[in-house]
C-alpha cells in the first residue's frame, strides 16, 4: 500500500472509532488501539506534509500557536429565545401559536442544554467554519477549537446531505470534566468557575487551542437550516442529521396538545437531574418549518419557539454544625455539616459558608433548617434559614473561630480581606501538606507518582515534614509501605531526583509564596540571577518589576525575613535544585526592548503568541493588551483586526511584521 493510500485509511478508520466512541457511545475498539493509530497518523502526516488535510483526525489535538479570533457574519442572525417561568405562560405561548396559525400544528419539546451556542457550517459534507453567537449578527471564528471537540464531526457520514448547510447546537462541558477542571484550579488557588456553561464558553475562546482539547469540551446538536433540507419537519431534520455522524440529543418529542407538553416538562423537570450535562429548562420549537416561517420573528427572538425555564433547585434541610478547613496558604473556610439532601442529581452533605461576614448575614443557629442551593448548580450554598421552624430552645449561635482548630494559633485576618488565616505556616499540618501537594504539582516541580493520599502517608509515618523531606527519601524506606512495592519506589526516586532539574522559575513558583503565581515567578526568575540575590532584594527592588506592587513584594518579604523558610532553601540548595538561572537563558537576555510598551496582535508563523509574549520579556520589553498613546509598536500577524489598525494609524504608532521584529532583535 503507498503513503497516501495508507493515510487516508488510517484517517477513515479514526473518523469512524471517534463516532463509535463519542457519539453512540459504543467503542469497537481500545483506548491503546485508538491512541497507537493515531500516533502512527500524526507520524506519517509529519513525514509527509504533502498530504495534509484540515479535516484529518489529527486536527483534534489542537495547536499551541495561539490565534486571534476574527469575526463572521451569520447567515441566518442567531436570535435568543424569549424565556418563561411558569405553565401560564407556555399555555399562552400555545394559544398564541394557535389563533396565528389557524391550523393543526406539532410542538417539538427539547432539552434546554446550559452552554454556550455555535453556528457550524458545512460545505460537500467537510466542516468548513464554526462560529460563536456573539451579538447575533456576527460571532468569533473558532473553527480551530471547535475541530478539538470529539463529538463534532469533521466529515460526514453517508452522502444525502444537502451540499451546502449550517447546523446550530450548544458547546457544553459535562459535569464530570467540569468538577475535575475546577479541583485542578482549587489545588492551584486559582479562581474557580461558577458553572459549568462559564468553563464551556471560557474554553472555547481560550487562543491555545491544544488547551481546548484537553478540556473535552461536548457538543449536542439542536438546529439544522439551510435552502434544501430533508424534511418540512424539525424533528424529522434531526433524526436524519444524526444519521450523518452528529450527536443530536435522543430527549426530543412531538406534542400536540397542551397537556403532553406539560407532561413532558414536568418528567424531565426531576429526570434532568440523572443527565451527564448542566440543563436549565425545556425549549419549545413548532415543528413544521413552513409553519414557523409563517410565524416568523420579533426584532430578539423567533414568535415559533419559546423556552420554559426550570426553577432553582432548592433543598430545605438541618445544619447539624460547622467544621473549618485550613488551606496550604492558611485561609480559614467554615464549612456547615447538614443531614443529606438530594439537590441537583447529587446527595449534598455540606456546604461552604465562605467567611465569617457570610455567617453573621444569615444569623446561624446549630439546628436551625437551612434552603440548600447550588450556585451555578455545582457549588452547594446556604441561602436562607427557615426561622420560623425554629424551637423554643435553639441552638448555639454560630460565631466564626479565633484559633486554628488543626494547631491552635490565633487567626489573623488582613486588611481588605474577608478570610482569616491562621500563621503558622511551618507547624500547621493541612499547610504543610497543602504546601508540599503544590510543590509536586504539575506547574511546579512537576513530581508524578504522588499525590495527597501518597503524601499524607508519608507525613502521617514521619517520613516527610517538608518539601525538603523528599529528596532523603529511599527506596529502601519506601519499597516497605503499604500498596507500594519496589517498582513504584523506584519510580518516585526517580521522578524526585529528575525535579533537580526544573528551571529557577518553577522552583520560585513551587515554594508557594504566597501571593506569586506562574507569571510572577517568571518576572522574578528574569530580574534576578540566583535565589540569594532574591533574598536579599529590598521592597523598592521588588516593586521595580513590572506587575509585582506592594502586596506582591510585602509577601516576598515576610517570606525570607523567616528563619525557618531561609533553612528550607539551604536544604533544597543542598540536595541540588535549580536556584539560578541556567547560562543559556541569560544569553538571552538583552535590553533591545527596555522601556518600549508592546501590543501583539494577529496570527504569526515562526513563533505562538505566548513565546513571542516571552521573547519581548527577555528582551527588557512589556506586553500591554490594548493600543495607547504609550504603545511603542504593534507586532502584526496575518488576520491583524482592522480597527487595531485605524487607531495605530490615527495615533501614528508603527507596525512591525514579524520577519521585521525578528530581525530587529537579531
Amino acid at each position: 500500500m503507498n503513503i497516501k493510500k495508507q493515510i487516508e485509511q488510517l484517517r477513515a478508520e479514526l473518523h469512524l472509532h471517534n463516532y463509535n466512541y463519542y457519539v453512540l457511545n459504543s467503542p469497537q475498539i481500545s483506548d491503546k488501539e485508538f491512541d497507537d493509530k493515531l500516533r502512527e497518523l500524526q507520524n506519517l502526516e509529519e513525514a509527509h506534509p504533502e498530504y495534509y488535510d484540515d479535516s484529518s483526525p489529527t486536527m483534534r489535538v489542537g495547536s499551541d500557536i495561539s490565534k486571534n479570533f476574527t469575526q463572521i457574519y451569520h447567515k441566518y442572525p442567531m436570535l435568543s429565545l424569549a424565556n418563561t417561568y411558569s405553565e401560564a405562560e407556555v399555555t399562552e405561548f400555545y394559544e398564541r401559536t394557535q389563533k396565528a396559525l389557524n391550523e393543526s400544528f406539532e410542538i417539538c419539546c427539547e432539552m434546554k442544554y446550559d452552554g454556550t451556542s455555535i453556528s457550524l457550517i458545512y460545505e460537500n459534507g467537510k466542516l468548513v467554519r464554526a462560529a460563536t453567537r456573539g451579538d447575533g449578527e456576527k460571532g468569533d471564528d473558532v473553527t480551530d477549537n471547535v475541530k478539538t471537540i470529539q463529538s463534532i464531526p469533521l466529515l460526514l457520514h453517508g452522502n444525502n446531505y444537502p451540499s451546502n448547510f449550517e447546523i446550530r447546537g450548544e458547546i457544553l462541558m459535562p459535569w464530570k470534566i467540569f468538577e475535575k477542571l475546577n479541583q485542578e484550579r482549587e489545588f492551584n488557588e486559582e479562581p474557580l468557575f461558577a458553572n459549568p456553561r462559564n468553563a464551556a464558553s471560557g474554553t472555547l475562546k481560550l487562543q491555545n487551542s491544544s488547551i481546548v482539547a484537553s478540556r473535552k469540551l461536548d457538543a449536542y446538536l439542536y438546529y439544522l437550516l439551510g435552502e434544501k433540507l430533508p424534511s418540512d419537519s424539525h424533528y424529522e431534520n434531526l433524526k436524519i442529521a444524526s444519521t450523518w455522524g452528529f450527536k443530536v440529543s435522543n430527549i426530543m418529542c412531538k406534542c400536540k396538545t397542551l397537556q403532553e407538553i406539560f407532561d413532558f416538562i414536568k418528567y424531565w423537570d426531576i429526570e434532568r437531574k440523572n443527565l451527564p450535562v448542566a440543563t436549565d429548562g425545556i425549549v419549545l420549537k413548532v415543528n413544521s418549518l413552513k409553519q414557523q416561517k409563517k410565524l416568523g420573528f420579533t426584532a430578539k427572538s423567533p414568535r415559533w419557539a419559546i423556552a420554559y425555564k426550570f426553577q432553582a433547585e432548592r433543598a430545605l434541610t438541618r445544619l447539624n454544625k460547622v467544621t473549618y478547613q485550613i488551606g496550604r496558604t492558611g485561609a480559614v473556610t467554615p464549612v456547615a455539616n447538614l443531614n443529606p439532601v438530594q439537590l441537583s442529581g447529587t446527595i449534598v452533605r455540606r456546604a461552604s459558608l465562605h467567611n465569617e461576614d457570610i455567617i453573621n448575614g444569615l444569623d446561624l443557629h446549630i439546628g436551625d433548617m437551612v434552603y440548600v442551593e447550588k450556585g451555578g448548580e455545582i457549588i452547594p450554598k446556604i441561602t436562607g434559614v427557615d426561622k420560623a421552624s425554629r424551637n423554643f430552645i435553639i441552638g448555639e449561635k454560630v460565631n466564626f473561630i479565633t484559633n486554628c482548630p488543626e494547631c491552635g494559633s490565633q487567626l489573623i485576618r488582613y486588611e481588605g480581606e474577608s478570610a482569616y488565616y491562621c500563621p503558622n505556616e511551618t507547624n500547621c499540618p493541612p499547610q504543610i501538606k497543602g504546601k508540599i501537594e503544590h510543590f509536586i504539582s504539575r506547574k511546579a516541580m512537576n513530581i508524578e507518582g504522588l499525590g495527597p493520599e501518597t503524601i499524607d502517608q508519608f507525613y502521617q509515618l514521619g517520613l516527610i515534614h517538608d518539601v525538603a523531606d523528599l529528596y532523603t527519601l529511599t527506596v529502601e524506606q519506601l519499597k516497605k509501605l503499604n500498596r507500594m512495592g519496589i517498582k513504584s519506589a523506584q519510580n518516585i526516586i526517580l521522578e524526585i531526583n529528575r525535579s533537580k532539574n526544573v528551571p529557577f522559575e518553577r522552583v520560585i513558583f513551587a515554594l508557594g509564596i504566597r501571593f506569586v503565581g506562574e507569571t510572577v515567578a517568571k518576572k522574578i526568575a528574569k530580574s534576578f540571577e540566583n535565589i540569594d540575590q532574591l533574598q536579599q532584594a529590598s521592597l523598592e527592588e521588588l516593586v521595580s518589576i513590572n506587575e509585582i506592587g506592594n502586596k506582591i513584594a510585602q509577601s516576598i518579604l515576610n517570606y525570607f525575613s523567616n528563619k525557618s523558610n531561609c533553612q528550607l532553601i539551604d536544604r533544597l540548595k543542598e540536595a541540588g535544585l535549580q536556584f539560578q538561572r541556567i547560562e543559556k537563558n541569560l544569553k538571552q537576555y538583552t535590553n533591545k526592548l527596555a522601556g518600549k510598551s508592546i501590543v501583539i496582535s494577529g496570527v504569526f508563523t515562526h513563533h505562538s503568541r505566548d513565546e513571542y509574549k516571552e521573547i519581548i520579556e527577555e528582551n527588557g520589553g512589556k506586553n500591554v493588551g490594548s493600543i495607547s498613546s504609550k504603545t511603542s509598536f504593534i507586532l502584526a500577524g496575518k488576520n491583524m483586526g482592522p480597527s487595531k489598525l485605524e487607531k495605530a494609524k490615527i495615533l501614528g504608532i508603527s507596525v512591525l511584521s514579524e520577519d521585521d521584529f525578528l530581525k530587529l532583535l537579531s
